[in-house]
């Protein structure tokens, strides 16, 4: 039995229908906060297999342990936290509550269990601003915000906790933009609110949620003059985790990128979302937004060497799957 946490989130789903799709047990942790019910159900729906959901937060340490325990939990699959950058400027506090010490109760309660098997979603924010590219796992970390901290942070001390006992198996995974949705057009990303992410914000301006997107800066040093980002398909994402649970046969500590390899500019998803969708993306340019840098993507490689695992959909797949999410479910899970 496959424990996953955040697994009702954008990519917790994802992850939960390749993990039923390659014939595993799956219990799906999630505390609701940032998320619905109604992907599981889909998931499920989809796969033609269930899963055993339980509403919990993975700070109530007892609870996970019990959870673990009765369910006959062999590996955890930890993706559930808090992840907006420009909120964990506002709320460091609650970030490093949720992010840090949620994770601290979730391994106590897995060394408390006997399990000792981890992968953890982390995130290319752990780097902070390139020093040269594409950004390879021996890249300096520095990140520049509370956000990225608490990522950089808890694999710091998956690191200490595998020197302190190497009986643990543990895979860290660097995301980068993660995009798109099931071809189903049955699960995707349903933000609450205004997106933070870029897709989200473009396939609601293209439907009419949102007037406009605010493009900010169009001056940094890149071809058309705005920011450059590697984005990558939430299947291909998907699947990376499979492919590193299946890896962590044997102890040991393993950190991966997830990415393509390119990048994308700003000015180019929005052209190629006009492309699929056949509809207009009107947008402003604004000033930089603090942080943020001209261009960040992946090196890949590793992943490739160790996992066999590789990107497959392109960025127009990425818009055109986003774009059939959006119109089968333009008020996302929510039936209004």
């Amino acid at each position: 039995m496959i424990l996953l946490t955040g697994g009702a989130g954008y990519i917790g789903s994802h992850v939960s229908m390749a993990l039923l799709d390659a014939g595993m047990d799956v219990i799906v942790v999630d505390n609701l906060s940032n998320s619905n019910k109604a992907s599981l159900e889909r998931v499920q729906s989809l796969c033609g297999r269930s899963l055993l959901f339980r509403q919990a937060d993975i700070r109530n340490q007892e609870a996970i342990y019990e959870i673990i325990r009765d369910c006959g939990v062999t590996a955890v699959i930890h993706l559930a936290g808090l992840k907006a950058v420009g909120d964990s400027n506002a709320r460091p506090m609650t970030y490093y509550e949720t992010n840090v010490a949620g994770t601290m109760r979730l391994i106590s309660a897995m060394k408390q269990a006997k399990v000792k098997t981890l992968v953890f979603s982390s995130s290319a924010t752990v780097y902070g601003v390139p020093t040269y590219l594409p950004l390879d796992e021996k890249h300096p970390l520095g990140p520049t915000n509370p956000y990225g901290r608490t990522k950089f942070f808890i694999e710091e001390m998956l690191k200490d906790l595998y020197a302190s006992d190497n009986e643990w198996r543990i895979g860290i995974l660097r995301y980068f933009n993660p995009v798109g949705a099931h071809e189903s057009g049955l699960i995707g990303e349903d933000p609450l609110g205004v997106p933070n992410n870029l897709l989200p914000f473009v396939a609601q301006v293209a439907i009419g949620r949102q007037q406009k997107l605010k493009v900010w800066g169009n001056n940094y040093d890149t071809p058309d003059g705005t920011g450059i980002r590697d984005f990558i398909h939430v299947v291909d994402l998907a699947s990376g985790h499979l492919s590193v649970l299946n890896h962590l046969k044997h102890p040991g500590l393993l950190t991966l990128n997830l990415g393509t390899g390119t990048g994308s500019s700003v000015l180019e998803v929005i052209r190629a979302f006009e492309a699929v969708s056949g509809r207009p993306v009107p947008y402003e340019i604004a000033e930089r937004r603090a942080g943020d840098v001209a261009i960040c993507y992946a090196d890949p490689t590793l992943a490739g060497e160790t996992l066999d695992w590789h990107s497959a959909r392109s960025l127009v797949q990425m818009c055109a799957d986003h774009w059939r999410w959006q119109l089968k479910n333009p008020n996302g899970y929510r039936r209004i």
